[in-house]
């Protein structure tokens, strides 16, 4: 998928990147999902700018531990931290994906003081 966001899998995932002062939004998304590859466009697309930080957590792979490190049951889901606790998580629906709805909530609690 194409994207102008950091895309990083299992081997390359710091949890420190969660852990730094401030706010990251973090996609994770698989290749092979069809609600992934509509959703990444709109969430590169979101002018974030200097409110938070966002990045794409790779799931291609079926194997990746990061499902389970992250309690992904379906992808697209997007979770974001602030100073490194967990602040919103907002999951896909089975046979949805994520909306334009869903994208603003996640904005607004990236956004949120």
């Amino acid at each position: 998928m194409a994207g102008s966001l950091p895309r990083i899998g299992a081997a390359e995932f710091d949890g420190d990147r969660l852990s730094l002062p401030g706010t990251v939004a973090v996609a994770f998304l698989a290749d092979w999902c069809p609600f992934c590859r509509r959703f990444e466009p709109e969430f590169v697309a979101l002018d974030p700018g200097t409110a938070y930080r966002r990045v794409v957590a790779d799931l291609t792979s079926e194997e990746s531990p990061l499902w389970d490190r992250f309690r992904v049951e379906i992808v697209p889901t997007v979770i974001v931290y602030r100073d490194g606790r967990e602040i919103f998580r907002r999951d896909g629906i089975a046979g949805r994906g994520l909306a334009r709805r869903d994208l603003e909530a996640i904005d607004a609690a990236a956004r949120s003081p």
